[in-house]
């Protein structure tokens, strides 16, 4: 037999859109040729974060030349209202509104200009109304958008009486723009019989069909959405992509034109949501050696106007509340609140870091409060069998899952047990967080590098620098157990090349390059024999978002399927052809080989079956097992497994200024057995960067009126290049493949984002470096934070001077 080339997965690979990129190529909505008789299509938003709508009037916009038509509430034809969880969100303000920029009326011209003259000839008036801004201000109001969450475990009080240390306080995590490079945009084209096709930059095509569908009262297999490729997402195009869509869908229905809706940055900032600000508060109780025996938090998510995707964001913050940790005695408490501002929405981690952010506070805190290195203290929690001995306040009263009960009959399990139990009762199996820590603090050299900064810091007055470590344990899976599926339809054709189409969409993530490499696997063709077609509700129907990290997941399965059912069709043609058996038969390389060296090449397989009237196209499915979640009891398996990862974080900061540097940063990383590694570990290096933005630099600013002031690249900084850390290492955890996944591989498109925490970690250790006592340090640690903190230090420092003299 001939010698097989290798299989493209787990090889290094090029981006499939990567010549595109650079080239300018590669096209986007706002690059697509536009229609014949083509429509602007403008959103005119509130200019108060809550009112009555008492009056408009579109007269004098509709004299201007170049308008065409302006759009109201009563214009709509079906369903006024949308949203992905509760249709609570009119696509055009009825007769309130309820934040800055709710769009009240859609502008159509025939250029950007026209509508802008229009909108700015609208006259509406409003009676502005008291706004609720604060999270503070929506619990004295009860302004909730769903019942609470809880989770309980244990005796908290009783544990909290044992402890040696207590640590309580409040946390606040801000806001967080996409700021994704290609700003929302739909093109809407009418077609025949009242039909329509959208090309959308969304990452939830379906949702935009429904929605589309709903307002304009016709049945969703009138519509067609398809989705070329995004500018980025992160979590902004998962919902509110449906709200922009509806509005070119019906302006196309109103005209009978295609019109095209499309966001200019300042726009887009100013009415969509953000990531969910969380306020909590929290109390922990640990032993003398610093391990968790008791943690009670209260998270508070601000929602924003409307109910969108929150309460399922704080869902996943409560569920990444423990993040790699054991806490044998709990109570989680999550609410989320309605405030009169942009309705925040979905952002990559989907509210586990928020919720991460709280127990590496505790951790933090009760780390400097004993004198313990960051790395250590959290050692000493991870999930699992920990090697330090244990004691009886650790043992925890848990119900029984397969019924085994004590000698004395009591439903109480061995701590070595216990220690593998999630908040929610989902076991943690074999975590990989123990060997993670052990390979990395190795890697990078931990306890001779933080000796060195301790002797660097001793001689520096006003400069200090810091090591920070951060672990991650994140669950991969929809928490709405629904969304948990995939399809895919593969054509081969009779040339031997291959169209592959699947549910999920490309925001520069890499999901359609891993796909074509696990169809290329799957067929044993080349990847220069597969084409990835843009993502299309014609093509493969009600699809789940890509989110949630699972798109390689669950697509990959589906498209698995799909490959595999056209293989074993052609099997028997093949070893016919061969003159050898079916078992013989091996795919790969373009060919299917059979003993001495014989092949058929794809292409002649591919013609002598469609000869044979063979069918050569499939449509593939995949359902994740064994998942489900009980939200009343606060129990289940919503996750099918667990991604972890750690990161060592080395900063330098001024003590005269505030400003910091990243000066190197160390991770490694478990991706399971990596489809393709380059993909992987560019993921790995944007989502720790994105992190670092959240916590450092990218602050959220509104004034007394609920007016947002940081709508634009002059007022909201995101990372950039010297941001980025002047060494950084990124390596992918080996002898890791994960049961049950595409290839053994693991979702990697979250996880590294909340490896970011790794800064603060640092920070904090550089700014204690000033002086004694716990740290204060607010998120973000923008240069004003991280020197008032100095501020407090050396203050501390001075007075402890002022004692030790007397």
């Amino acid at each position: 037999m001939t010698e097989v080339s290798q299989s493209p997965l787990g090889r290094p690979a090029v981006h499939e859109s990567a010549l595109g990129h650079v080239t300018g190529s590669a096209r986007y909505v706002d690059d697509l040729p536009e229609p014949a008789g083509m429509l602007h299509g403008l959103p005119v938003g509130s200019p108060v974060a809550r009112g009555r709508l008492v009056a408009r009037r579109a007269e004098r916009a509709l004299a201007l030349p170049g308008v065409r038509a302006v759009l109201f509430a009563a214009d709509v034809p079906g369903h006024n209202r949308i949203g992905p969880i509760v249709h609570d969100e009119p696509l055009l303000a009825e007769d309130e509104v309820f934040a800055e920029g709710q769009v009240v009326a859609l502008v159509l011209g025939d250029s950007v200009a026209a509508c802008r003259a229009g909108a700015k000839a609208l006259e509406l008036e409003f009676e502005e109304m008291p706004a609720i801004l604060t999270v503070a201000e929506a619990l004295e109001a009860g302004s909730l958008l769903a019942p609470p969450h809880e989770m309980r475990r244990g005796d908290v009080a009783g544990a909290m009486a044992r402890a040696a240390v207590i640590v309580a306080g409040e946390l606040h995590t801000g806001g967080q723009d996409h700021f994704y490079l290609e700003t929302q945009a739909t093109l809407a084209i009418p077609g025949e019989n009242d039909t329509l096709h959208l090309e959308s930059s969304t990452q939830h095509p379906t949702e935009v069909q429904v929605a589309c569908a709903e307002v304009l009262g016709c049945a969703r297999n009138q519509i067609v959405v398809a989705v070329p490729r995004m500018g980025g997402a992160f979590g902004g195009k998962e919902s509110q992509a449906s709200q922009f869509a509806a509005l070119a869908a019906l302006g196309a229905r109103h005209t009978g034109r295609p019109v095209k809706v499309w966001l200019s940055r300042d726009l887009d900032m100013t009415m969509t949501g953000k990531r969910h600000p969380f306020w909590s508060r929290y109390k922990a109780g640990l032993d003398v050696r610093g391990r968790l025996l008791a943690l009670e938090v209260e998270l508070v998510a601000d929602g924003g106007w409307s109910v969108d995707l929150s309460p399922a964001i704080l869902d996943r913050g409560m569920f990444h509340l423990d993040n790699g940790y054991f806490v044998p005695n709990l109570r989680f408490v999550g609410k989320a609140v309605r405030t009169n501002k942009a309705s925040n929405t979905a952002f990559r981690g989907f509210g586990g870091p928020q919720g991460m952010a709280v127990i590496e506070e505790v951790l933090s805190r009760a780390a400097e409060r004993l004198g313990l290195d960051p790395a250590e203290i959290r050692r000493r929690n991870y999930y699992g069998d920990c090697p330090d001995e244990h004691g009886p306040e650790n043992m925890v009263d848990v119900p029984v899952p397969d019924g085994d009960q004590t000698s004395a009959g009591a439903s109480v399990i061995s701590l070595v047990r216990a220690r593998c139990l999630t908040p929610y009762y989902q076991e943690v199996p074999h975590c990989r967080l123990p060997r993670i820590h052990a390979e990395l603090l190795a890697r990078c050299d931990w306890e001779a590098r933080r000796a060195e900064i301790a002797a660097w810091n001793a001689r520096s007055p006003w400069q200090k620098r810091g090591l920070g470590f951060m672990p991650v344990k994140f669950g991969i899976s929809f928490t709405n157990t629904m969304l948990n599926q995939a399809g895919a339809l593969v054509l081969v054709y009779a040339d031997g090349s291959v169209q592959l189409n699947h549910g999920g969409t490309e925001m520069g993530q890499g999901l359609h390059t891993k796909m074509v490499a696990v169809c290329a696997h799957e067929l044993g063709v080349t990847t220069a024999q597969v084409r990835c077609m843009a993502t299309a509700t014609d093509k493969v129907p009600n699809t789940s978002a890509t989110a949630a990290s699972s798109g390689s997941d669950l697509n990959g399965m589906a498209v698995q399927a799909a490959c595999a059912e056209i293989r074993e069709r052609v099997r028997p043609l093949a070893a016919e052809l061969l003159g050898t058996t079916s078992e013989a038969v091996q795919f790969a390389d373009g060919a299917a080989h059979g003993p001495g060296g014989r092949s058929v090449p794809w292409s002649d397989l591919a013609k002598t079956a469609w000869m044979r009237r063979i069918s050569l196209s499939a449509a593939g499915y995949y359902a994740t097992p064994n998942i489900a979640y009980d939200r009343t009891a606060g129990r289940g398996k919503p996750f099918h497994y667990f991604a972890y990862g750690a990161a060592a974080v080395e900063v330098e900061i001024s003590g005269l200024t505030g400003e910091h540097r990243i000066s190197r940063v160390d991770i490694l990383h478990d991706v399971g057995s990596s489809l393709l590694p380059t993909i992987d570990v560019g993921q790995i290096e944007g989502g720790f960067i994105q992190g670092v933005g959240w916590l450092t630099g990218e602050e959220l600013v509104w004034d007394p009126k609920g007016r947002l002031l940081t709508h634009g690249p002059s007022t909201y900084k995101i990372p950039a290049i010297g941001d980025c850390p002047a060494i950084f290492n990124v390596a992918l955890l080996e002898r890791a493949e994960q049961d049950s996944t595409i290839h053994g591989s693991k979702a990697v498109g979250e996880p590294p984002l909340m490896l970011g925490l790794g800064v603060v970690s640092a920070l904090r250790q550089a700014i204690a470096a000033f002086g004694p006592g716990e740290v204060e340090l607010g998120i973000p640690c923008t240069p004003e934070a991280i020197l008032r903190a100095v501020v407090k230090q050396r203050a501390a420092a001075v007075t402890r001077a002022a004692d030790a003299a007397e």
